[in-house]
């Protein structure tokens, strides 16, 4: 591995110890909750919940505006993509999609929201947040789970479950560039930032696999696979929830120094240290760990535990549990946001 490789996509960048820039927002733990009608929001300086969003049946995916003054949630009951007022926590606008949505995400301008949609024959919906409307709906091969945007917004990612693929769309024509296909669904995506700020690497985690595939991006090549370690006795694997994801939730630290995968046989946060993939150790949370999300500082990262309805907040540098964080039903995805004064 170069060791050019040293820095991973970083959601929001890096703040001063307070975990604010210069007054200018509050950083938050964004997180849904699969199985409920509601949002929580985490104040990472205190752990606790201090903001709940109400009114969004099945919430899957979020996303955060850029100057804070939004978030968007992907409202899988209705197949709306609903815009939240970031200070009144009220939900201000639901778009229609042409769909059932999954997870989302936003282009580095926040001017647009790419939304995969999860049903045939499958589609990234673009929605203008100016206009607060869908402007297109891109067709790829297969429903879409996961969208991602690359670390400079070049491309965005779609990867599909059912088509077992990674669609790669260019940004500014909105059409898909290339594809690669997998022999498994595509889950999570974590992605490796250049030093001139391109993307390096792909880390994919692929249904049955307890690892994940590490992919050159440039050359849309598979360089290697990595396993999590399973555990002796008297550990027990859990199948129950895995729901065909045995590792579902991977992250690099936006310092870039660690990445972190889940396991949801064995209830474990994995680390890795980067660029060079050497094990560092296992860090126990609740049961069926299915996302994660670090403080911009890259102290604490911060795992969706639907098995528990908790999050779990972990010490990057010790890699020790922090606290459990109680938050709605089966929660899963999470992100790190920078909300308005």
């Amino acid at each position: 591995m170069k060791l050019a490789y040293v820095m991973s996509i970083a959601l929001i960048g890096v703040l001063a110890s307070s975990l604010s820039i210069g007054g200018a927002g509050a950083v938050r733990i964004v997180q849904t909750n699969s199985a409920g009608d509601n949002v929580h929001l985490i104040d990472p300086a205190t752990n606790k919940v201090v903001g709940v969003i109400n009114g969004i049946e099945v919430n899957h995916g979020a996303a955060a505006a850029p100057d804070g003054s939004r978030l968007y949630i992907s409202n899988e009951a209705e197949s709306t993509l609903d815009f939240v007022d970031a200070k009144s926590l009220k939900i201000v606008k639901h778009v229609p999609l042409t769909g059932h949505p999954n997870n989302i995400s936003i282009a580095k301008d926040g001017k647009k929201v790419y939304v995969g949609i999860a049903q045939a024959p499958g589609a990234v919906d673009v929605i203008d947040t100016v206009k607060q409307e869908r402007v297109n709906s891109i067709a790829v091969e297969g429903s879409i789970h996961n969208t991602y945007v690359t670390p400079v917004g070049k491309w965005v990612v779609a990867g599909s479950i059912a088509g077992r693929k990674i669609s790669v769309i260019d940004a500014a024509t909105e059409k898909v560039a290339w594809i690669m296909p997998f022999e498994n669904g595509v889950r999570p995506i974590a992605f490796e930032k250049k030093p001139d700020g391109s993307t390096g690497r792909m880390f994919v985690q692929i249904s049955e696999l307890h690892g994940f595939a590490v992919v050159d991006f440039d050359a849309h090549k598979e360089i290697t696979r990595v396993m999590l370690p399973d555990l002796p006795p008297p550990a027990v694997r859990h199948t129950e929830g895995v729901q065909g994801s045995p590792s579902h939730g991977i992250g690099i630290t936006p310092d870039g120094k660690t990445l972190w995968a889940t396991s949801k046989y064995y209830s474990y946060l994995a680390v890795f240290s980067m660029p060079d993939l050497k094990p560092l150790g296992i860090v126990p949370v609740g049961q069926d760990p299915d996302w994660l999300t670090f403080t911009p500082d890259s102290k604490t990262v911060y795992v969706a535990c639907a098995g528990s309805d908790v999050v779990v907040a972990v010490d990057v540098a010790t890699r020790k549990e922090v606290t459990r964080i109680p938050v709605g039903y089966v929660p899963k995805r999470n992100i790190t946001a920078i909300l308005s004064n």
